[in-house]
């Protein structure tokens, strides 16, 4: 029934195998394709359910990482765009870097690895987007603490040196310019040959003319920036209006 594809059929006979032999040597089999079964039918809550009571019923079985793998899987089809709620992105995360450490010369290793990545970006793309919309709405405490959050948890994302300028920008327009000029340098020790540099060298000079007096300089959110990351700040106003 499952190689045809009729899942529903299966499902009735993997669960009265799971129910009336539970001590058989095909325990851990039926439930294993019982949650295969729900997996190929796209019901991916209910697939992460069945495999982890399988990971938690029988440890010792040989089905026991491909069901940690799959389990991860199943938070994995479940995580949505970035902008929308991470709840399962961030349980697909859990669930890899489990499977990473108990199993890591499984030939699924590096592709949850890989996942583990491609997912962290994701997370660390809605931290850094909701970091400069409180940005562009001047909420600027809440804006550090996501940039913070990015540089902290996602430091080996493409976000972690946008974050890290970001913070500058902020600090800047609160006028903490020794803590500025701080989170600046972390970010030329960090990132070094970024192609961000520039960005960073402009930032640079604001901050300088902010220590030297310059009440010509700005200070508003978009106009202390340099023309490329003004227009992108100008792009998160225009999507927050």
């Amino acid at each position: 029934m499952f190689d045809d594809e009729d899942y529903l059929a299966a499902i009735n006979e993997f669960t009265v195998i799971t129910l009336q032999h539970q001590g058989s040597a095909y325990s851990d089999s039926a439930q294993f394709f019982l949650a295969e079964c729900r997996f190929q039918r796209g019901e991916y809550l209910v697939a992460a359910t069945e495999y982890g009571y399988l990971r938690r019923s029988f440890p010792s079985s040989p089905l026991s990482a491909e069901a940690q793998y799959k389990l991860a899987m199943s938070y994995y089809n479940l995580s949505p765009k970035p902008m929308l709620d991470q709840q399962y992105t961030k349980k697909a995360v859990d669930e890899f870097q489990s499977f990473v450490e108990y199993y890591p010369t499984h030939a699924y290793a590096a592709d949850a690895a890989a996942k583990i990545m491609e997912l962290n970006t994701r997370l660390a793309k809605k931290a850094y987007e909701t970091a400069r919309l409180y940005q562009v709405m001047e909420y600027f405490k809440s804006s550090l603490f996501y940039f913070d959050d990015v540089i902290e948890k996602y430091h080996d994302t493409q976000y972690a040196p946008l974050a890290h300028l970001g913070k500058v920008e902020v600090l800047i327009l609160r006028k903490k310019f020794d803590e500025a000029q701080m989170a600046l340098q972390k970010f030329y020790d960090l990132f070094p040959n970024s192609v961000l540099k520039s960005e960073a060298d402009y930032l640079q000079k604001q901050i300088n003319k902010r220590l030297q007096g310059d009440s010509n300089v700005s200070g508003k959110a978009g106009e202390l920036l340099s023309p490329s990351r003004g227009q992108d700040l100008t792009q998160h106003q225009r999507e927050s209006r």
